[in-house]
């Protein structure tokens, strides 16, 4: 089989000498979103695919191809849908999108699936997609699937955020194509940063409470939540070694514990 870690590289010849080792198989889920000036539109899905196939790498895995569209964008975490060029999913399109997909790597043989989430509007619609693709699979009388979902952002540790933000950080959900992501895309892939269009806008400040259509007035015209100016590929190459790390870690005791409950 071919060293490379992503399914569509195989053949299915490749492909069925590695669903005898049982893999873990990840599955980015991104967005076609906003972010700035200087950051590309597909920002939410070229990240978690690169971590995806760092961690699986280390791990022997598999990375399927990245569902590379998202939920809508919400003002509060991405800026909002209305920004040219953020092409997003229903919900229920994104739930039956996963499911089926899910149900797809189960029938296969593979057991252990992690949805590994770019934009954080996905997350509860992967919940979701996830509750119900088990319902399916214990109709099929397959009660071993076991699936993992994460935000990477979620494992940045407090010395890593210290070192991103060493004036103290805004909320994660202001850090839209912030200083964390900026970082992130100037380490893995520059070519696609504009530098020079890096934003400095202040932290973008919304009431506690929303109404519908949404008032647009509080969001910077950037679409940037917060600043971003002081992004370096520096910064995002401390995030990429402490999250991988940690990722792969997490994996294999979160699967570990599945194999040993067998």
């Amino acid at each position: 089989m071919p060293a490379r870690s992503l399914l569509a590289d195989l053949t299915w010849y490749d492909f069925v000498d590695c669903v005898k080792s049982d893999p873990i198989i990840i599955l980015p889920v991104g967005s076609v979103e906003q972010h700035g000036p200087h950051l590309p539109l597909s920002t939410d899905t070229l990240l978690p695919q690169a971590l995806a196939e760092a961690v699986a790498e280390r791990m022997g895995g598999l990375v399927a191809p990245p569902i590379a569209y998202g939920y809508k964008s919400q003002p509060k975490t991405g800026g909002g849908n209305h920004f040219p060029g953020t092409v997003s999913l229903d919900g229920e399109v994104l739930v039956g999108l996963v499911r089926n997909v899910i149900n797809e790597l189960a029938r296969h043989g593979l057991r252990k699936i992690v949805l590994f989430d770019g934009h954080m509007e996905n997350q509860w619609f992967l919940v979701e997609a996830a509750d119900l693709s088990l319902r399916d699979q214990k109709m099929f009388r397959n009660t071993d699937l076991r699936i993992v979902k994460l935000g990477y952002w979620d494992f940045i540790s407090k010395t890593t955020e210290e070192l991103l933000f060493p004036d103290g950080s805004p909320s994660w959900e202001l850090e839209h194509a912030a200083v964390m992501e900026t970082s992130l895309m100037l380490h893995i892939r520059p070519d696609l940063v504009r530098r020079e269009l890096i934003p400095n806008d202040p932290p973008a400040k919304f009431p506690p409470f929303d109404i519908y259509p949404f008032d647009t007035r509080p969001i910077p015209a950037t679409g940037v939540l917060s600043p971003a100016a002081s992004a370096s590929a520096e910064k995002g190459a401390a995030v990429w070694t402490q999250v991988v790390a940690d990722i792969t870690e997490a994996l294999s005791k979160a699967f570990d514990k599945q194999t040993s409950n067998v």
